[in-house]
């Protein structure tokens, strides 16, 4: 046998230099029977991911009637506490059906537990839910103006809670991906949220009342972006779930829609639209865009969580460096 063996390998002729061959081969980061570290949370996407896009939609809308109220935008107004009603009501359906049944929804609300988020954010929604009811009902009829500025005041008060609080909640799981980005995970549903309640108003409302909607849509598209960006960089490797798979697949659609819907709100606003086209037409279609934008975000946030749930590698590998730094913190120089 030529060469000479050693513990660590065999070394080699190659390209008349001398290599090493491991005889140890490379670690590959499995688990027990093919078993995932952790379980995936037992959601479906339709409710869940679903939910998190309509609880934001919803909060961001009421925050944008607020608004749209102090700066006297009647037809805004009105668009924006209709939408946040609808979108409030059908979160929570999806949710109580993911739950399998409305009493599990309820029991979540026995006890209120600052630690929980989950019991925080029932809360939220036991009061949002009619604040943002009231609201939109004494605008669609006209009656009880004051009544319905209070029930206005009120959801816009708690709508930044409903919007984000569901980041909060999946940053308080074991899944990677989710609890890793935990710090900027609040900004990204946030921004979200902005970005798909001033999309509504641009769909939706006149072009002579939607400069609170422009404004707030391209503002989170910025905020959403920006978290987004700080929050991959900083996770290192756990990040690759948002850039491959299914999860990647959301996020880049949302990316390109938010980039063209962002682009088409600050054109409707501006005498830059093209000749013929009418301004009001391309305010809808960012509008669409923007709100299509958000929707893909958090349908990818979900998938990429999942994703990063059932691969070891995103469990072993972070916890490895954690024991590695923790080690050599520890370690006694020598004397």
């Amino acid at each position: 046998m030529s060469g000479v063996a050693q513990r660590s390998g065999v070394r080699r002729w190659r390209g008349g230099r001398r290599g090493e061959r491991p005889m140890v081969p490379k670690a590959e980061f499995t688990s027990y029977y093919g078993k995932p570290v952790l379980n995936p949370p037992v959601w479906e996407a339709r409710e869940i991911a679903g939910y998190f896009f309509l609880g934001g939609l919803a909060g961001g809308s009421s925050l944008l009637a607020a608004g749209a109220d102090l700066t006297g935008r009647p037809g805004l107004a009105r668009t924006a506490k209709t939408g946040a009603l609808a979108a409030g009501l059908v979160s929570v359906v999806a949710l109580v059906h993911d739950l399998g049944r409305p009493a599990r929804f309820f029991n979540m609300m026995r006890v209120f537990k600052v630690t929980s988020p989950m019991s925080v954010g029932s809360w939220l929604l036991g009061g949002y839910l009619p604040a943002a009811g009231v609201a939109a009902v004494c605008a669609l009829t006209g009656r009880l103006p004051r009544v319905g500025a209070t029930a206005t005041a009120g959801a816009a008060l708690l709508g930044p809670g409903v919007a984000a609080y569901t980041a909060v909640l999946i940053g308080d799981t074991a899944v990677p991906a989710w609890h890793d980005g935990y710090p900027e995970m609040p900004f990204v549903f946030a921004g979200s949220a902005a970005m798909a309640a001033g999309g509504l108003g641009l769909l939706a409302a006149r072009s002579d009342e939607s400069e609170p909607a422009r404004n707030l849509a391209l503002a989170g598209q910025v905020m959403e972006m920006l978290a987004f960006e700080r929050m991959t960089h900083r996770i290192g490797m756990i990040a690759e779930p948002y850039h491959s798979g299914r999860g990647g697949a959301y996020i880049r659609a949302g990316q390109v829609l938010g980039a063209i819907g962002a682009t088409g709100a600050a054109l409707s606003g501006t005498p830059l639209v093209p000749a013929g086209v009418p301004r009001r037409v391309v305010a809808a279609v960012s509008g669409a865009a923007l709100m299509a934008a958000s929707a893909a975000t958090r349908f990818g946030v979900f998938h990429a969580g999942m994703a990063s749930a059932r691969d070891p590698k995103y469990t072993l590998v972070p916890q490895r460096e954690r024991l590695a730094k923790r080690g050599s913190a520890h370690a006694v120089p020598p004397a």
